[in-house]
Parts: structure tokens; sequence; C-alpha cells
């Protein structure tokens, strides 16, 4: 018989985002491994950290929703529990950090933990999100945002729906974003269980998830940042977080702007393209000539794929959600019930014009500031209740989308994404293990 005692393991797993796969956050692994990773055979009773990254929410199947995405990714961790048991090894601490959609797939499988009483014997320790839409997709005063609006829901199946809150998740109509931001729900009193929580946000130039909804805020300070004389104080340690920012009372004067098809604007053009398919003067010309027949073929191309794999992923929702006999009770299924129990009470919270009050200050918004619906101003509410959360704010200038940089998610093809790594050094640094 072996003597050998049990070793206890942290236990931290990070979620991908939207069409995303475990590779996406090799940076994020390198980084908190090289932060963290010790030999830990020394004392069994400190808890060494073992990192995990799921695999079976990837790629098409991220349309599958929020919740079957969760329910996946929850299947993963109990079988990564029982793995790790019978190698010796007892987790006794959990942690979580998600990118993007993956954030939310986090608040999601925290509250399948929750019901399923996993905290009652492994402590949760971190919880973290980087540039997640918290509180959905908003919409914003422009074509492309409205466009978004439309296809988004029609072509990335479950999941588009409950980006921009269109979707009926529980009996009485709520979307599942907001009923994961009530405080009587598991997926909030999860949350509320980790002593550490920290969300990082893009300030400018994510075109993906933008501030106010990565950060959880109604108005966003940095929407102006091109005119308004905005400066930030970097932090020296970790950039592009931002430690603090100014905007002067009175602006700037406005900047000279290149005039249209001058030799100047030919060299500094970039085309509507992406970045794979970005080229320096003078190849941009070429792009600009091409633009009419590039640009439609590209949005042509993007309808198909995101048709075809949003119909295959209503497909799949259809054999998962007629499967019966399961062991273990979907969480979808149970708050059918619940919310039929507490439908009249809802009600009376959703009517009361008390519990959504804010201040004047905080309705002033630009002309640029995107509409946030009543719904949304409730989850901002309640998700900043919640006494230990931490934001960061990271401002990477001069790209044309920050979403993947963030977390330098593909620094082999595109070098900008390295700026990132200083967002992960500070992630890596302020995670408790």
């Amino acid at each position: 018989m072996s003597t050998q005692s049990t070793q206890n393991v942290h236990l931290l797993v990070l979620i991908h985002g939207m069409w995303g796969n475990p590779s996406h956050l090799a940076s994020m692994h390198r980084i908190i491994e090289q932060s963290h990773i010790k030999d830990s055979s020394n004392d069994p009773n400190e808890a060494g950290l073992h990192v995990m990254l799921p695999e079976t929410n990837r790629d098409e199947s991220t349309y599958d929703g929020i919740d079957w995405g969760g329910e996946r990714v929850a299947t993963e961790i109990f079988q990564e529990v029982e793995k790790l048991e019978k190698e010796g090894k007892r987790v006794t601490r959990f942690s979580v950090t998600g990118y993007s959609l993956g954030g939310l797939l986090a608040r999601y499988v925290v509250g399948i933990l929750y019901q399923r009483e996993f905290f009652n014997t492994v402590a949760p320790i971190n919880f973290n999100t980087i540039a997640t839409p918290h509180i959905g997709l908003p919409l914003y005063p422009s074509l492309v945002s409205r466009l978004g609006s439309f296809i988004v829901p029609r072509f990335l199946s479950r999941t588009g729906e409950q980006f921009y809150g269109v979707d009926k998740w529980s009996k009485t109509g709520r979307a599942l974003l907001e009923v994961m931001a009530d405080p009587e729900r598991v997926f909030y009193q999860g949350l509320k269980l980790f002593p550490h929580i920290r969300i990082y946000a893009n300030a400018i130039n994510d075109l993906t998830v933008p501030y106010m909804t990565a950060h959880v805020d109604s108005v966003d300070p940095f929407i102006n940042h091109i005119t308004n004389g905005l400066a930030v104080d970097y932090d020296d340690t970790y950039y592009p977080i931002i430690k603090s920012f100014t905007v002067p009372d009175t602006p700037p004067p406005e900047r000279e702007r290149t005039r249209p098809f001058s030799w100047a604007w030919f060299k500094s053009y970039r085309p509507p393209l992406p970045p794979r398919f970005q080229a320096p003067f003078p190849f941009n010309v070429a792009s600009l000539v091409l633009l009419p027949i590039l640009f439609p073929t590209f949005i042509c191309l993007a309808i198909i794929r995101f048709s075809i794999s949003s119909y295959h992923s209503r497909s799949r929702i259809k054999l998962l959600e007629s499967e019966t006999g399961s062991a273990t009770q979907r969480l979808i299924h149970i708050f059918a019930q619940l919310e039929r129990e507490v439908e009249d009470i809802v009600d009376d919270i959703v009517d009361d014009p008390a519990s959504t009050a804010l201040s004047q200050e905080s309705m002033q918004t630009s002309k640029k500031s995107p509409r946030i619906t009543p719904s949304q101003r409730r989850m901002v509410v309640a998700l900043n209740a919640l006494p230990q959360l931490k934001k960061e704010r990271a401002y990477i200038p001069d790209v044309r989308n920050s979403h993947g940089a963030i977390i330098a998610r593909d620094i082999k093809n595109f070098e900008f994404h390295k700026i990132g790594e200083g967002v992960l050094r500070h992630w890596a640094d302020a995670f408790v293990v």
C-alpha cells in the first residue's frame, strides 16, 4: 500500500473566446506558469498551481450559447478534478480567468459549481475576465453597429442572441445575461464567494468588446479621446495598463486633417480589411483600387460562414435539449422551475424606477455613446455592487482593433500583439495562489 501523501492543488481554468481555441491563450498560459508554477513536492500542504485549458467548447461550438458552452466547460472541470484525484492530487483551491466570451462562460460555470456545492470543499480564490462583454454588446449610433445588432443575433446562433440580450432564456422572458447578474441567482451568489475579482478592459480601439461592457460602466470617459486632449499615465511596470487619465478643461486645437487622396493620405491609408491583408505603401493603394471587389467579397464569405456555422449550431442545440435521463440536471431546466416561482417578485423589481435610478451626471453622454438599455443599467449596478471587484484599463493606441492585442493572442503573426504581455504580467502578479 502506498503511503504517499495527497498533494493539494490550486486549479486554474483559462477559457478562450468566440471562435477561439486554447492556442489563443498560449501567452496567458506561458506567463502564469513562469510566475507561479513551482515544485510543490516539498510541502504537500501547499497548493501547487495546475492550469487547465478546456477543449470541448472551441471553434464552431462557441456558437452554441453561454449556457451550453458553460455546461461543457463545467463537465471538463469535474473530469479534471477526478483525474487529479486518481493521480494522488486533491483540488483545494479554484480560480478561473475568461477572455472575451470566455469571461461570460466563466460566470456561468461558477453558477454551476455553486449549484452543485463544489465550493463546499474547494475554496474559490481568483475570478478574472479580460475584454469580456459583461452587459452584452451595446448599440452604438453608427451604421456598423446597427448592422451588427441585426446580423449577430441571426448569424451567430444562440450566442449571438445572448450577446444582444434578445434571447428569452428564462420562462419569464428574461435574457441570460440579466439572470446571471441577478443577486438572487446562483451565478451572482457563486461569484460573491471569490475574494479576488478583477476585470480588465480596453479603454480604446476594441471594436469587438467596447470599453463600457468590458469595464461594466454606464459611461465611457475615453469615447472622445482623439479630440478632447485626454492624457494617460501608464503603469511603468505593466504598460499598457494605465494608472490614471486626465482631460483638460479646454480641448486642444483641432489637428489639421490629411487631405483625402493627397500623397500623405495615400502613404498612411489603411484599407478596412483584416490585419493579415494590410500592406504598407504602395501596396495599400492596390488594396484601395480593389476595395470595391474585396470588401463585398469578405462580407459575403463571412455571412456564408456564419450561416453554415449557425445552422450546425442550432442543430446541435436541438440535440442537446432533446437529451433526457442525464444524471445531472442542467441549470437551464432548474431555472425554468425557479423563474415560475419568482415571476411576480421580479416584475415588481423591474418596474420599480428606484431600483435603476442613476445620477443625471452619469446619464450625460456623448453623441458617440451607445444606447444602454434599462436591463444593461441594472446589470451595471448589480455587478458594481460586488465589494471585492477591481478594474483595470489597458490603453493601446495606434491599432485598429485592440481586442486580440490585450492578451497577446497571436504574437507569431502580429508583432503588435506583444503589447498585451504587460497586461498578462499584471494579471499574473495580482493572481493569488
